[in-house]
């Protein structure tokens, strides 16, 4: 089926919201200048020419996939960092979590002949599930014209609220025709599929993903970008890639919020606390003696 149903052109961030969670995706069309993508894929032809094809029956023989964008090219940082995009995905993840996390950047080319992918719900990478929690938010940017013929990406409209059907008739999936600079973003518990390429060219694009900032993103942070690299980050861009503790106290190194080996002072030894207020009030409040075992009341306390 071709469409570009779920298509959020209105200004207002609450409607790409609203669409999310009742469709489980939507586009927002020129979501970004299309100059500015062509500067981003030019960065990255090189990389799309030199990566060898994909390897298992997941990410299919006709494909090339490639990582680590941010260290890539310069322009990555305002697609990573899209106003409209985080405060959508925010608004979808903050509130079962402390803070979002960049779970991946992947370019992908489907070459002429790729076949379509096996259709699947990304939030099947973690293996435990809790009922109403979003896990991540996909954001699918084109380099290319995406059109049904040559793969464009395959949705299952309201999929998201069918998550005991592994596979949907493929009558109901709906191709995502866009164009470079627009954006279609997706839950992680939405069926989808990358699309057949039938045509003579390849379809050239990329995913950007965010997930929980409690969960194990599908790429390694600080192996993408080590320190050194890191380092060249403005500080959202950097804690958005791994570096910044999730309260209370995870991903933490030497005991200490990873934030820190940006700004030199990562060799001075000593565990420091990344909680959340109320935590702190809950400790505060047990070392004055006013939490007290169920049953007993404060005021019996000597």
């Amino acid at each position: 089926m071709r469409a570009i149903a779920g298509d959020a052109r209105r200004s207002d961030l609450g409607g790409h919201t609203e669409l999310l969670l009742s469709q489980g995706y939507c586009v927002i069309r020129d979501a970004m200048p299309p100059e500015i993508v062509r500067a981003l894929a030019g960065d990255l032809e090189p990389v799309f020419d030199a990566t060898r094809l994909s390897v298992g029956p997941f990410y299919g023989g006709t494909t090339k996939r490639f990582h680590g964008l941010l260290r890539r090219s310069p322009h990555m940082a305002a697609f990573v960092q899209h106003v409209g995009v985080l405060t959508t995905v925010d608004a979808i993840l903050g509130r079962h979590c402390d803070s979002i996390q960049l779970n991946l950047t992947q370019a992908i080319e489907i070459l002429p002949g790729g076949v379509a992918q096996p259709p699947h719900r990304d939030q099947d990478m973690w293996p435990i599930h809790s009922p109403g929690v979003e896990y991540l938010v996909n954001v699918m940017w084109p380099f290319s014209s995406y059109t049904a013929e040559n793969g464009a990406t395959i949705v299952w409209p309201g999929s998201h609220r069918r998550q005991d059907e592994i596979v949907i008739d493929a009558a109901e999936g709906v191709a995502i025709e866009m164009e470079p600079g627009a954006a279609l973003l997706f839950l992680g518990s939405t069926l989808h599929a990358g699309g057949a390429n039938r045509t003579h060219t390849p379809r050239r694009g990329m995913i950007v993903s965010y997930s929980l900032g409690w969960l194990k993103p599908y790429e390694l942070p600080w192996l993408a970008y080590p320190p050194e690299i890191a380092r060249s980050f403005d500080p959202a861009l950097a804690a958005l890639a791994g570096y910044r503790a999730h309260r209370p106290n995870l991903g933490t190194y030497e005991g200490r919020c990873p934030s820190l080996m940006l700004t030199g002072d990562a060799g001075d030894l000593g565990a420091i606390d990344v909680l959340r207020p109320e935590q702190e009030e809950l400790i505060a409040l047990y070392r004055a003696g006013a939490i007290v075992p169920q049953g007993r009341s404060s005021a019996a306390l000597p």
